[in-house]
């Protein structure tokens, strides 16, 4: 994980997940999948942020609300359309035959 700080934040530190693959860990031996990727997960939090200078040796601070990423999960990568793929490959053909003739 790695470390967020920030001075004016109450908390000052704040532990941030990071996904270590691109694909996802897959079957008994942890193969990584490219059929999937890995996709942090984020959670809201409320923090407190300071506002203005100290007087009277005090602070003041407001609730403000971040996302951390808190984790990291597997989605499905989007299967390309056979039609999609199909065109492009009739537009290839395309140029083959025009530029042939």
């Amino acid at each position: 994980c790695r470390i967020s700080y920030d001075p004016t934040r109450y908390p000052k530190y704040i532990p941030e997940a990071y996904c270590l693959c691109k694909g996802c860990l897959m079957g008994i031996f942890g193969e990584e999948n490219f059929h999937f990727r890995s996709t942090p997960v984020y959670m809201p939090t409320v923090i407190l942020r300071r506002t203005s200078s100290c007087a009277g040796g005090r602070y003041v601070y407001t609730e403000d609300y971040v996302t951390i990423p808190v984790g990291c999960t597997c989605v499905p990568e989007p299967e390309k359309e056979a039609e999609s793929v199909n065109s492009s490959i009739d537009k290839q053909e395309m140029k083959l035959l025009v530029n042939q003739n």
